[in-house]
């Protein structure tokens, strides 16, 4: 096999099976050999981490074969949708790397949705119906018995005609009547038995104001708007299996007997992104935001994309942790682990080195040159050498972290303890001599001596030393506040636990949410101090504090008062933990 039969064989293994359904129809010259998608996300809140995979396939595709993608909201339900959250999610796709060929909503196409339901009632396929939603409901039947057909069902076409247009006048209060679309109450596929085409909402929309009041159900400006659009591959997740058929049968009836050949929209069904230690349902995240559980939408614990940014995952991170969990035809739940691990290793490559001490104790050189300052040279990131040095100063009096020094150590301990030599991190080799303590017992300061040939660089730093820790020096550093984020919930499946503290206590679900949260999921600390080189440091700046962590500059960061996020630790010690 020659490099480039290789090379082609390991990409063709590589696809998706949707990948392979595009490459087919190519071949087979359908639609035109055009590819085209499309996002269409409700503006109902803000995107999450499961929109990343659908953002990244419909994105991706498009890319690949050289089509376009659209962005459509699917903005038919005016209670919940805002302008807010139009803005928020154009943001996200473009902070992940996207740019959307059109911009286009689902009220774009209000007109041509209800001029193709009037001539649905014409042709006798859909009727205005009277009954309450529980009695729509009970008629339908289940899975193994037929529905039964409403009473309006054979209502008169000029009856049903009439009574839509008052659906739409404001005459016709919400909840009263629904147009449905007549099809077959005894079909074995729930979706087919008449389902509801159009209901009645009398909120103002955030782009036609009100000039409507009667709005299509998503099932059936779904695939209409497809059709409009010339979307050639409509990817959805595995909830809409199902509604394929309806979705089939919709797009039948709009092209209005024109001979589509092959040139139609097909949807595709994919497994959504569930995590564990998780909840990502908009609701359910829209209940903590009013309830003040967590600071907002872009709340750094959040599982929403602005979310996880402000926490400083990059974008990389996230598509390179879509691309490995892939894309399959069930569902599975990820081990959040496995995302923070794809953040580790892409921060691993872009993160500035820098020092910080976020539990700070005062070591003093006793024998080193009292106003003596030295400029040492640090690298910015030791796996990018292009990345460049900065310079930190080092002086008599330092601050380390609390947990490298112990008075008493066990045998096996390699940082800061009497008699016992550890290495300054770019800095000298130093001897602990002794602490001070306070009333309390609690250690305030402690000793060390250094030696002056010991400088990294120096033959005299050759000399094994099994410890290193870190510092600042006191004169040198910036105060700094420290935000330690961890997982919001305490428990590994939140969704069904939920639903069974919901069903054991007769609660609700923000009752049922406070009992779930992790009490430690954020724990800030005001006396932290880090290096000056970080005085500008900007949000969205990657950051390595040296042994502690990644970190990120948060928004709420002034050059007055710096602060910063925890995005990941150095390492995952959860799983550790809560085996």
């Amino acid at each position: 096999m020659t490099e480039m039969n290789a090379t082609e064989a390991t990409e063709k293994k590589s696809l998706n099976f949707i990948e392979q359904a595009v490459e087919n129809d190519l071949k087979e010259g359908k639609n035109g050999g055009k590819v085209q998608t499309r996002f269409p996300p409700e503006p109902n809140g803000y995107l999450h981490i499961g929109h990343a995979k659908a953002i990244c396939l419909d994105f991706g595709i498009a890319a690949r074969y050289g089509g376009v993608c659209n962005l459509r909201f699917d903005d038919t339900n005016p209670t919940k949708e805002d302008m807010e959250y139009v803005e928020a999610i154009k943001e996200d796709i473009q902070w992940l790397g996207f740019q959307w060929g059109n911009e286009y909503y689902a009220s774009d196409y209000f007109q041509q949705l209800w001029d193709f339901a009037v001539n649905l009632i014409k042709e006798g396929k859909a009727y205005i119906d009277e009954q309450n939603s529980e009695q729509i409901a009970a008629q339908k039947g289940t899975p193994t018995q037929p529905g039964t057909e409403s009473p309006y069902r054979n209502r008169p076409v000029e009856e049903s005609l009439e009574l839509f247009n008052k659906m739409n006048s404001g005459e016709i209060e919400e909840g009263k009547m629904v147009l449905r679309a007549k099809i077959d109450m005894a079909s074995p596929n729930m979706h087919f038995r008449d389902p509801i085409i159009y209901r009645v909402v009398k909120t103002p929309h955030h782009r036609t104001g009100e000039t409507w009041k009667a709005y299509p159900m998503y099932d059936f400006a779904h695939g209409q708007s497809d059709y409009f659009e010339g979307v050639t591959h409509s990817l959805c997740t595995l909830e809409f299996v199902p509604h394929r058929p309806l979705y089939d049968l919709f797009v039948d009836w709009v092209k209005e007997g024109k001979d589509l050949d092959d040139n139609r929209p097909h949807q595709y069904e994919f497994n959504k992104l569930n995590l564990n230690y998780t909840l990502m349902s908009k609701r359910n995240l829209l209940i903590l935001v009013k309830e003040h559980l967590v600071n907002g939408w872009d709340d750094p614990r959040m599982p929403t994309l602005c979310g996880f940014r402000r926490r400083g995952y990059s974008p990389e991170s996230i598509r390179k942790f879509v691309d490995k969990i892939g894309y399959t035809t069930y569902d599975a739940l990820n081990d959040f682990a496995l995302l923070e691990s794809a953040v580790r290793e892409d921060l691993n490559s872009r993160a500035t080195r820098v020092s910080a001490v976020i539990n700070p104790v005062k070591l003093i050189i006793t024998n080193y040159p009292e106003g003596q300052v030295e400029e040492m040279e640090a690298i910015n990131n030791p796996e990018d050498p292009s990345a460049g040095t900065h310079t930190i100063e080092f002086s008599r009096e330092l601050w380390i972290e609390r947990d490298d020094f112990m008075e008493d150590a066990p045998k096996k301990y390699f940082r800061m303890t009497p008699g016992q030599e550890v290495r300054l991190k770019s800095g000298y080799i130093v001897k602990c001599t002794g602490c001070k303590k306070d009333d309390n017992g609690n250690v305030v300061e402690v000793y060390c001596e250094y030696d002056p040939d010991s400088k990294t660089g120096m033959p005299g730093s050759n000399r094994k030393i099994k410890g290193t820790i870190h510092w600042v020096s006191c004169a040198h550093c910036l105060p700094a506040e420290v935000r330690l984020y961890d997982r919001l919930w305490k428990v590994e499946n939140p969704r069904d636990e939920m639903a069974a503290i919901r069903e054991a206590k007769n609660c609700d679900a923000l009752e049922a949410m406070k009992e779930m949260i992790n009490p430690d999921s954020l724990n800030i600390l005001t006396n932290c101090y880090v290096e000056k080189y970080l005085a500008d440091a900007k949000p969205l700046d990657y950051l390595q504090f040296q042994r502690i962590g990644y970190f990120n500059v948060d928004k709420d960061s002034t050059p007055e008062h710096l602060v910063f996020n925890r995005t990941v630790s150095l390492k995952d010690t959860w799983s550790k933990i809560n085996k």
